[in-house]
């Protein structure tokens, strides 16, 4: 088995946390449904709120910064990552630029 990393970024923190809350969740709307009296807290109705606390998990983990992200390495037998080589005349690729509409 190979060593599992783990970062301790605000934003993988935040992610770490969706499964543990949708659990949560699930179980307070059951256990909604078992005690209330009336139809309003049957889980037909009340289902929704597992989309919102999954929207606002979302939410927060994108908005929390990335300081500190690590990154895993690469799997064992790749390549290390070379850049292309970049020409001084034309930094940005992409098409060449015309003489349309220069007037010649």
């Amino acid at each position: 088995m190979g060593t599992r990393f783990r970062c301790s970024c605000p934003r993988c923190t935040v992610r770490g946390l969706m499964g543990p809350a949708i659990i949560i969740t699930i179980g307070l709307l059951l256990l909604f449904q078992e005690t209330a009296r009336s139809s309003a807290w049957n889980f037909n109705n009340t289902y929704p709120v597992i989309l919102i606390v999954i929207g606002a998990i979302l939410l927060a983990s994108a908005l929390a910064p990335m300081t500190g992200h690590v990154y895993a390495p690469p799997p064992p037998g790749t390549p290390p990552y070379v850049p292309p080589a970049s020409s001084g005349s034309n930094p940005r690729p992409g098409p060449p630029s015309s003489s349309y509409g220069q007037g010649s």
